[in-house]
């Protein structure tokens, strides 16, 4: 099976100009090497480098239109009216498009989730990718994929990464230099995967919002805790290693590689001042039965991003199984298999 996505999105027809209105879709990626914590804040610039796979599940649809007559942009979250924090980052994401096509028209956004937001589920990375797809087309900026990416990360740091499908390397970019040179050396590109069929059964423990943001979480990491810099040195090694493991084809050493990740992040947490915790008994529970299946001869590996919620890389042909097994530790809740999943796409001005 062929696990990278290497189909670039497009935005806008070259040299036609803004078409006004335009509607993407997304999908969400899981980080096997995670991003956790980010050196520059208004640019979203990461402090590591990240890899993750884009899932065929939750996808986002989102529609830009321009409204010439309108004051103000407005938005729409599966119906209903975007307000708050929500709309705050969906205008200061639009502005800097506006600013890029050298406009000042005003903008309607329509967003159908089927992510649960705000749970850990990556749900601002499918959502900013298809906005910045949408918005890109509506304003008629003529952008490369690699532009692309550089502009979802603006709005969300992993959105960058859902521009791509399969496996996807975030470059975190030089720590020195101008702004104008840090910015243009922090972007998403696929990764190849040689002769890996993987999937990922996630276990939807808790679909509400978390209690600390992603974005509060980060800050008080990187500000507080003693173990982020040890845990940032180490994910360096980590992706190289996990590039080497997908490279040879090894999901086991994937998975290996992406479960330390993951509990190294976590650890960094909760070793921050006030700790932040995500992780719930459900989730306990669910790593427990992950051990368990790798004790029974399955290659069964946990990932978690920030929220309780698990992700649990294994073989497709095991992925039945894991996730009957994860099903029958935690019965009450959600237990879903994903595979890889396409890069964000235009489907239509206009539509």
């Amino acid at each position: 099976m062929r696990t990278e996505h290497s189909t670039a999105p497009v935005a806008g027809p070259s040299g036609q100009g803004a078409t006004g209105s335009a509607t993407a879709v997304a999908h969400p990626n899981i980080a096997l090497i995670k991003y956790w914590g980010k050196r520059d804040q208004r640019l979203v610039l990461p402090w590591t480098s990240s890899l993750s796979m884009t899932l065929d599940l939750f996808a986002t649809t989102t529609r830009v239109r321009l409204d010439p007559g309108a004051g103000h942009d407005t938005a729409a979250l599966n119906g209903v009216p975007a307000t708050g924090e929500t709309l705050r980052r969906i205008t200061a994401f639009l502005q800097l498009v506006r600013e890029t096509a050298g406009s000042g028209v005003r903008a309607v956004v329509d967003t159908e989730n089927t992510v649960p937001t705000g749970a850990g589920l990556a749900s601002s990375a499918s959502g900013f990718a298809a906005l910045a797809v949408a918005a890109a087309a509506a304003y008629g900026l003529d952008l490369d994929a690699t532009a692309l990416s550089r502009l979802a990360r603006r709005g969300s740091g992993s959105a960058s990464r859902s521009l791509f499908g399969g496996f996807v390397v975030w470059h975190a970019g030089a720590e020195t230099g101008t702004a104008a040179e840090a910015d243009l050396g922090s972007y998403a590109e696929p990764v190849p995967a040689a002769g890996i069929d993987p999937a990922l059964v996630v276990a939807v423990v808790d679909a509400g919002p978390k209690e600390v943001s992603s974005r509060e979480a980060m800050r008080r990491t990187v500000d507080t805790s003693p173990l982020f810099r040890p845990w940032a040195a180490s994910s360096e090694d980590d992706l190289a290693d996990m590039r080497a493991a997908l490279r040879r084809g090894d999901i086991d050493a994937v998975g290996e590689i992406a479960e330390r990740n993951a509990l190294g992040m976590h650890a960094t947490m909760l070793a921050a001042r006030p700790a932040v915790r995500y992780l719930s008994s459900a989730t306990v529970t669910v790593l427990d039965r992950v051990l368990q299946l790798r004790r029974e001869g399955i290659a069964a590996y946990s990932t978690m991003d920030a929220g309780p919620n698990v992700k649990v890389l294994c073989r497709r042909a095991d992925a039945e199984r894991v996730a009957g097994a994860v099903r029958d530790a935690v019965p009450d809740d959600t237990v879903l298999v994903a595979g890889p999943g396409p890069g964000a796409r235009l489907l239509g001005e206009g539509t």
